[in-house]
């Protein structure tokens, strides 16, 4: 507990065993409970956290009986959240997690809902990367008005509270821009801050495979014309 504040780590997790151990050793004294959401994994993931929860009462285990991606094992871990802040990562830990700590005083202290980290620098995932991330951020900011840097970091600390009135729909890795669209939209004050960066050293990353793409855009256009279609609703007259 940190003045006062419950905190919950969510960290969704593929095929991911030894790095969920190292988030898991890596926590902060002041994390209370720590969900791991395992998204059908079929390696031996399953088993790792299992045990880890055996072994520490702050850890919970959920597991997924089919895989839902990256959207679905947040909206899981976000359910399963019982601190008064939340915060999500993934299971590469692509920051040091003393940084939460920076984060809960930048919330207090400006009396914000979301804290969403940016990397300071990406150069280690090379130039197709970045360039990607270059015009997925500029989608979103013609789309829906949101000016956000690295905005699909996986970083997000939020007031629990939120999740009362943000719905979240998607299943893929469009979830992480669709909570600050949302957020936006309703009124809830979003700030950012920077962090150092450490590449993943295991595995790559499928955020730029085609299929991610394509659903990403599905998820992009059918928000876009949700909100719009809420915007053109008027008050009815008394």
């Amino acid at each position: 507990m940190l003045h006062g504040k419950r905190i919950t780590v969510v960290v969704p997790a593929f095929n991911t065993s030894v790095r969920v151990a190292r988030v898991i050793a890596t926590l902060p004294a002041f994390v209370d409970r720590c969900v791991v959401v395992d998204d059908a994994s079929t390696d031996n993931t399953p088993a790792m956290a299992d045990a880890l929860a055996a072994a520490d009462p702050h850890v919970k285990v959920v597991h997924h009986p089919v895989n839902r991606k990256l959207g679905g094992s947040m909206k899981t871990g976000f359910a399963n959240a019982t601190g008064d802040v939340v915060l999500y990562t993934d299971a590469d830990l692509p920051f040091d997690m003393a940084e939460a700590a920076r984060a809960l005083r930048l919330l207090r202290y400006y009396e914000a809902d979301i804290v969403s980290a940016y990397r300071f620098d990406r150069t280690g995932e090379g130039s197709a990367r970045a360039i990607y991330t270059w015009v997925y951020n500029l989608f979103i900011r013609r789309l829906f008005g949101v000016r956000m840097r690295d905005i699909n970091f996986a970083f997000k600390l939020c007031r629990t509270r939120i999740f009362e009135h943000i719905e979240l729909k998607s299943e893929g890795s469009f979830i992480d821009a669709e909570l600050i669209i949302r957020a936006r939209k309703l009124g809830y004050e979003v700030i950012q801050f920077g962090v150092d960066y450490f590449p993943r050293t295991r595995g790559e990353s499928t955020l730029a495979s085609g299929s991610v793409i394509r659903r990403i855009l599905r998820e992009m256009f059918a928000l876009r014309k949700e909100l719009k279609g809420l915007q053109r609703i008027t008050p009815q007259a008394g």
